[in-house]
Formats: C-alpha cells, structure tokens, sequence
C-alpha cells in the first residue's frame, strides 16, 4: 500500500488477562491493519502495527480503550520511518 504508514505502541494499565491480544487482533483484521501485539513482562502490551494514517488513527482509537474487562491507562506511540514488513496481524508469545 502506498500510503502505508507504521505505528509502535505502548498500552499500559489492566491490559493482561483480559483478552486484550485477542480482541486487538481481531480489531486490526477488521481494519485491514498488519502487525504483531505482545504481553510484555512489566505489565504492558506492545503493538506494531502498519496500515493508512487514517487507519492507523482509528486502531489507536481503540487501542485507547480495548475490549471489555481491559481498563486502559495510557497509550504511548511512536511513527518510525520505514517500510511495511508484514502481511497479516499476529499474536506473539
């Protein structure tokens, strides 16, 4: 894609065991985003994620609030320059 912009992500809060991956995943498929989201061991969750700026805005939208039962407390980001590198939206471990 053209236009295709990525975006890194830091959510913090009650983000673990709550099916924040999951539910994360199935957000990006619905919106034609790729990338890969991962438990990190202080807590948070990591997410790249690569798609249009308009898409990219409406994912971290989400990302903002989660699936029921999460209970977000900040979102950090970050646009680094490079080329897309993934075809599909993965759940790491």
């Amino acid at each position: 894609m053209a236009d295709s912009r990525c975006g890194n992500f830091f959510v913090s809060g009650r983000v673990q065991g709550v099916g924040f991956r999951w539910a994360c995943r199935d957000e990006a498929m619905r919106l034609g985003v790729t990338g890969w989201v991962r438990n990190l061991s202080d807590g948070r969750v990591e997410v790249t994620a690569e798609g249009t700026k308009a898409t990219l805005k409406r994912f971290r939208a989400w990302l903002a609030h989660g699936p029921l039962g999460a209970r977000v407390e900040a979102v950090t980001e970050d646009y680094p320059e490079r080329e897309a590198r993934h075809d599909a939206f993965e759940i790491l471990y």
